[in-house]
Formats: structure tokens, C-alpha cells, sequence
């Protein structure tokens, strides 16, 4: 349950006539292209150092950690498809037979490390286990919570086992919840349910070191400088359904600020023709690409995808009036919001809370109004509450792109009468602000993308009720008894069609409330070099998918 704030982008440009995906020729059955075999990726990345321990990695199924390390299913991602849970390391992606509170797993056979050894049942469970370790926190945590008695474990470094999690033979693993939960298939895509032999984990360094069950391992690590991987002479690609593992070598350079990042790639010379960037465009080279017929044709942006949205504290003063929430709706100007975030390019107005490319969204508005807003309309609101005029105050995160789309909804607002006072803090004091439980604010605006391809990570981290402080990211603090019960519902239904129609009902009834307004869905740009192909950014997530990218040879 990560809050993902979306970069913003230039609104001085249009490059909505960019070829998205323009190197990506899906085949009859969706699938990419042909695999060229050979040479070294580069991978540009900003960070200065990659945790590749699955306990402590919030790390998305497609991108670094899924070149190095399998789990028990994974993520088929294509351009302009839905995302769809398939089998990894397991042979299906899971069997109930009480209605969604036990599932089973089988190994695929075969199955080995990097060193040889074979991948056990029981080195899933043990990496499970370790990710419950307080000095491992920091890694996704949804089965901690769903797991018979994971609220209680604490890891296994004290020699203590997880009974919820059955290993009747080193094939087969049994999950014992607390609770239906028909998405437990894209739980187990997460980085925890990667396999780690107990005999090979040192806490201290396995973040550098891992035991690779993927088509690479780590060869060397120089922490702010570079990751190098090498193939996995065991990694059989008949067992693997999405990791097409085209490149000899792929190398992460580490510490590479964005704006350089795009500067290489737009020169696209030496070593980096064979290279993407792992961070957005920056704003000030978008100008650059869109004067660049060369880079112009490298430039993939992704379909809609994170929402980003104002929250309103339904627990503030004026604001727990349904009514003055309902006003606040047709005041904001979407328009100079979606410009302050980069123009089109920057996302697609939105007015809903499932966000594209998820299944069994459902588009609609409940609010409709010109993308500027409903002056008039609002102001008629604000008069049957008996609110002629409002102070409110905006909690932003203080740099220049949260400040310039705080200032465009404080402008909208002010069109109506509501007074907006800006706050500006640090991240930090922010997140720590509107995840705890004083909730010193009236509004904010955040952006959410899901951690795995379902309905239920738009909506349940956002708006149950569960979710208000103590670290929770339902920061409009909205308490709706009958959308828990939606969200107890859907989350315990495993026919993924009734589910659908279920998170498809509770995304319409929550704005029925108006806790938050739909802003935009963003988008995301990245550049790549011009010996690099199948490179491509799905409908969800909105980055691209390494597992598949590879390089022209000759």
C-alpha cells in the first residue's frame, strides 16, 4: 500500500501525437515481437542503491527484482491489455476449496537456484517467514495481516515458525487467512513470496547478495555506482511463461539524475543506444525530444494509469457536509490542474476511482461538468449549506510540482467563495501528517496506483474505514459503514467477475459521498535508446515491463 506521487510535466507541450509503445508489434496472441538474444542493457536509475532483498522491496512484479528473483505467480502484462495473474514459480495460480480462506500451491517441477540447488516449498515459506523480521521491514506487507496469526510472528530469527503457512511436502505450500480473500493470487506476485534457502540468507547482506531463481543473478555491486547481472545458468525459460531474458548482461548505473538520464538518451550515442531510463522524463527535455525526430520515435508514454485526486477531511468542520463536499466537486478546474501537471501528456481528466486498466472498471461521472469546473453549480451547493464563504486550509508537499497543482485548485476554489491557505511541509511531514491520527489538514492532494492489477488495491488502502491513521493512506478519513461492507464483500468473492461488479459498485457509491475529487489519470514518459526493442509500458502498471525488453544485434 504505496503512495506514488506522479512527476509533473511540462505544460508548455503537446506530444500527444507520440507513437506510444512504438516498437512493440504484438503478434496474434498478444504477445511481443521476436526475441533477439545478446549484448548488455543498461539500465539508467536515479537511486543510489537497489534492495534486492524480496523481505524489504516494495518492487513491482515487471520491473528489477523479476529479472533476478521468481515468486509463487507473476503479472502477464501487454500493451492495451489488462493485466492477468499467471503462474511462476507455481503451477497454477491457486486453488481454494473453502471459498477463499485456504489456498494451495504446487511447485512447477525442475525448478533450481543459480547455484544448482533445487527451489523447495519450504524455501518459499522460509522467505515468507523472514519478511515478517522487524529488521526487514519496509517490504510490502498485505499477507501480514491476512495470515492466521500474522499480526502476532515476528520471523523466524528466533527460531519461531508461521503455522499458517503449511509445507506437506517440498512441493506443495498450504495458506491458512483469516478471512476470504479472492485476490490472494496477486498477493502471492509479491516480493515476499520470493523463495530463499534458509541456509544462504544473511540478513545483513542478502540485500547485495540474493540466491537468483530468475534468467540473471547479481554478478557485482558497487552501492552508488553500478549493478551488474549475469544470465542464471539454471533458469529454465520452458518453466518461466513471462521473462524472455533477451540481453547477455544487463547493467544498472546507479546515482543518474533523471535530466541526465534524458540527455544521454536523446543523444543516443556509444553504449547507451543499448540503454532506457528507469525515471519519467524530465519536464525540461520533453521540449527537446519533441524538436528530435529520432528521440521523438524513442519516447514511449503510457496509457492513463495512477489517480491522482484532492482529499477532503470528512472529519474537518465544514467538510462533513455532504453538501459542501458535493460543491467542491464542480468547483475544482480539473483543466488548470491537469496544466499544472504537464498538459495532456500528463494525464487524462478523471472521475473515477478504479483507474484504467484494471478489470471490470466501470467509466462514469457523477459530477459532470466542463473541465474547468461548474461555477455556478457549486456556488448553488455552497447555498443550500448555508456556506457563502469557507476558509479551508491545503496540506502540500513543499516543491515546486505539488505547490504549482496546490495552487491550481486553491485558484479554482476561490472562484466560489472558498479561501484556500496553502501549507507547505516536507515529504516526511507530510506523509506523517496524513497517515496519522490527528489529521491536521482540510485538504490535500496525493496520487494512488495500485500495488497489484486489481480494483481492490484502488480502493480498499484509499477508503475503508480500517485505514484511517495508524499509517493508513485513507487520508480523506471517510468512515461509510456500507462501503466496508462492499469492501468485505468483494474482497472475499473468488469468482474474479462477481468481485469486479462488486469493487465496480463501491467505487460509485464512495463518491456518491464526495470524499475526494477525481483529478487525472497520470501518465508516465521514457526514452530509450535506438538498439533497444520490445520496450514497452502496459495499461497497468505505468512503467515499463524489463522482463521482456531486448537488444538488436548486428
Amino acid at each position: 500500500m504505496k503512495r506514488r506521487s506522479a512527476l509533473a510535466l511540462a505544460a508548455v507541450l503537446a506530444l500527444a501525437g507520440c507513437n506510444a509503445n512504438p516498437d512493440v508489434t504484438p503478434d496474434a496472441g498478444g504477445s511481443t515481437g521476436g526475441t533477439e538474444k545478446g549484448g548488455t542493457l543498461t539500465i539508467l536509475n536515479a537511486a543510489s542503491d537497489i534492495n534486492f532483498d524480496p523481505a524489504k522491496s516494495q518492487n513491482l512484479a515487471i520491473t528489477t527484482l523479476g529479472l533476478v528473483l521468481r515468486r509463487l505467480t507473476t503479472w502477464e502484462v501487454q500493451p492495451g491489455k489488462a493485466a492477468q495473474v499467471v503462474p511462476d514459480l507455481a503451477t497454477d495460480t491457486g486453488k481454494t476449496t473453502d471459498g477463499g480462506k485456504t489456498w494451495t500451491f504446487t511447485l512447477k517441477d525442475g525448478l533450481k537456484y543459480a547455484d544448482g540447488a533445487p527451489i523447495t516449498a519450504g524455501d518459499v515459506k522460509y522467505g515468507i517467514e523472514r519478511s515478517f523480521a522487524p529488521e526487514l521491514s519496509g517490504g510490502l506487507g498485505y499477507h501480514k495481516s491476512l495470515l492466521v496469526g500474522g499480526t502476532e510472528y515476528k520471523g523466524p530469527y528466533s527460531g519461531a515458525d508461521l503455522a499458517s503457512v503449511e509445507t506437506p511436502d517440498a512441493k506443495t505450500l498450504v495458506f491458512h487467512l483469516k478471512t476470504a480473500y479472492g485476490d490472494w493470487p496477486w498477493i502471492v506476485s509479491t516480493p515476499a513470496f520470493a523463495p530463499v534457502p534458509k541456509a544462504k540468507d544473511d540478513p545483513k547482506k542478502y540485500n547485495q547478495n540474493p540466491v537468483a531463481s530468475g534468467p540473471y543473478q547479481v554478478e557485482s555491486y558497487q552501492q552508488g555506482v553500478s549493478v551488474k547481472l549475469s544470465r542464471n545458468p539454471n533458469w529454465d525459460a520452458g518453466t518461466d511463461p513471462v521473462r524472455t531474458a533477451g540481453p547477455d548482461q544487463i547493467t544498472f548505473q546507479l546515482g543518474q539524475d533523471t535530466t541526465v538520464q534524458s540527455q544521454r538518451l536523446i543523444a543516443d550515442s556509444g553504449d547507451d543506444r543499448a540503454a532506457f531510463g528507469a525515471g519519467f522524463v524530465a519536464p525540461a527535455q520533453l521540449a527537446q525530444i519533441e524538436q528530435n525526430a529520432g528521440a521523438k520515435q524513442r519516447l514511449v508514454t503510457s496509457d492513463a494509469g495512477a489517480l491522482s485526486y484532492l482529499a477532503l477531511n470528512t472529519q474537518r468542520g465544514p467538510l462533513k457536509d455532504l453538501k459542501v463536499r458535493q460543491a467542491i466537486q464542480y468547483a475544482v478546474d480539473k483543466k488548470s490542474y491537469q496544466l499544472a501537471s504537464g498538459g495532456a501528456i500528463g494525464g487524462d481528466l478523471a472521475s473515477t476511482l478504479i483507474t484504467p486498466g484494471i478489470a471490470g472498471r466501470v467509466d462514469y461521472d457523477l459530477y459532470p461538468a466542463d473541465p474547468s469546473g461548474d461555477v455556478a453549480k457549486a456556488k448553488q451547493l455552497l447555498g443550500e449549506a448555508g456556506q457563502t464563504s469557507l476558509e479551508l486550509t491545503l496540506l502540500s508537499e513543499n516543491d515546486q510540482p505539488n505547490l504549482a497543482k496546490s495552487q491550481a485548485i486553491q485558484q479554482g476554489l476561490q472562484r466560489v467563495g472558498i479561501a484556500v491557505t496553502i501549507k507547505p511541509v516536507d515529504d516526511d511531514a507530510w506523509t506523517a501528517e496524513v497517515t496519522g491520527d490527528k489529521g491536521d489538514y482540510d485538504l490535500t492532494v496525493s496520487s494512488w496506483q495500485p500495488d497489484f492489477p486489481s480494483a481492490n488495491g484502488n480502493i480498499q488502502p484509499l477508503f475503508a474505514s480500517s485505514e484511517i491513521g495508524g499509517g493508513g493512506y485513507n487520508i480523506a478519513r471517510y468512515s461509510q459503514p456500507e462501503v466496508d461492507t462492499l469492501i468485505e464483500q468483494a474482497t472475499a468473492e473468488t469468482d474474479p467477475a462477481k468481485a469486479q461488479a462488486r469493487w465496480a459498485q463501491a467505487d460509485k457509491r464512495i463518491l456518491q459521498d464526495a470524499p475526494v475529487v477525481p483529478l487525472t489519470y497520470t501518465k508516465n514518459s521514457f526514452l530509450h535508446g535506438s538498439k533497444v526493442q520490445n520496450f514497452f509500458v502496459p495499461s497497468f502498471p505505468a512503467y515499463p515491463n524489463y522482463l521482456k525488453v531486448s537488444l538488436k544485434q548486428g
